[in-house]
């Protein structure tokens, strides 16, 4: 993390910045598209934005990186001590992890609920037992604390200019539209995983069954069937980000420009995955490069004016020119955290 971000949050403690110093090591490296959006906040923001995707990105890892000779209790374990950290460090500021001390200080700087924390876990925890989901209710239930916590986390960070309980139900929509990318996006992965996010009403719908889609993966063979039901799964993808939309004039100005970034580069891969003719279950659908750069230039140019704006409403001088973000190819792992974690590519 720079010191320039670090020094306008008014982080000064040496513990504390190496723990956040931490956690924007893991968003660089594993959130590629969360990353570059990120860089479009204001240096006092990108700390505590960094901190939530690190503590996700920690849970995650637990739930599928402990090694393959980890099973379900032992994860489980790990997953309740650092649900156990997590509670000393909201209590008193003192947690043991370098994430949890920086996402504990973010939470108690911006008032965050930590009953968003719970869910968020709770989902986590499912991950270790539930593979399917019969219907898309019972996929909501679960992306509440996957997927909408996160962004209702993010949205005391972020700032609104209207009551926040009204920007609210669009954050949380923001979260559960980026997770679907994501499931539609890593369905061939998630099935080597032995889980399935699309709900099996919707599969059953269009004559899909586990055997067509392991099929489907292991030949790279398409079938008209499962281009059938990853179509419908899009629908609901692009409802939610229908539905989320209007939350973005609801943000802080300074804050508009990331949101907006994040929404049209995940809206992308949505159109990247049409453009493959919905050939995702051995592929990745990548969003090209160019169209990335011109995202993240449009992206710099609202940040720099919305910049502008603020600081000429406060009679400062007009803000410096925002350093552009480099574009970078998505990774398997750019998902609020791994390839298909929602929570874990976060609003």
């Amino acid at each position: 993390m720079t010191h320039r971000e670090l020094d306008a949050a008014g982080i000064t403690d040496p513990e504390l910045r190496t723990a956040y110093a931490r956690c924007r090591e893991l968003n660089a490296r594993h959130g590629r598209t969360y990353f570059l959006a990120t860089r479009l906040l204001t240096p006092d923001r990108r700390p505590a934005v960094h901190a939530l995707y690190g503590f996700a990105r920690r849970a995650d890892d637990i739930v599928d990186g402990l090694g393959s000779e980890a099973g379900p209790a032992e994860r489980a374990l790990a997953l309740d001590r650092l649900e156990d950290d997590l509670a000393r460090g909201l209590a008193d500021d003192a947690g043991t992890e370098p994430v949890v001390q920086a996402v504990a200080h973010t939470a108690r700087c911006h008032a965050i609920e930590p009953g968003l924390f719970t869910d968020f876990l709770a989902s986590m925890r499912s991950d270790l037992t539930v593979s399917s989901y019969a219907d898309y209710q019972a996929l909501r239930s679960y992306m509440h604390g996957s997927a909408a916590v996160i962004g209702l986390q993010m949205l005391p960070v972020l700032g609104t200019v209207t009551f926040r309980e009204e920007a609210a139900p669009h954050a949380a929509e923001l979260g559960v539209a980026f997770q679907l990318t994501n499931f539609l996006r890593d369905v061939g992965e998630d099935l080597d995983r032995g889980r399935v996010y699309l709900p099996q009403d919707l599969l059953e719908a269009h004559g899909v069954h586990h055997d067509l889609l392991r099929h489907c993966r292991d030949t790279g063979h398409t079938d008209n069937r499962v281009t059938s039901a990853l179509k419908a799964f899009e629908s609901l993808t692009r409802a939610a980000y229908r539905r989320a939309a209007p939350g973005l004039a609801m943000l802080h100005p300074v804050s508009r420009p990331c949101i907006r970034t994040a929404f049209v580069l995940y809206g992308a891969i949505l159109d990247a995955v049409a453009a493959t003719g919905y050939a995702v279950l051995d592929r990745r659908a990548v969003v090209p490069r160019r169209r990335r750069a011109l995202v993240a230039a449009d992206g710099v140019l609202r940040t720099a004016a919305a910049r502008t704006a603020a600081r000429r409403a406060r009679g400062g001088p007009p803000a410096p020119a925002a350093r552009p973000p480099l574009p970078a190819e998505p990774s398997g792992t750019d998902g609020p955290v791994r390839p298909s974690s929602p929570h874990r590519e976060v609003a």
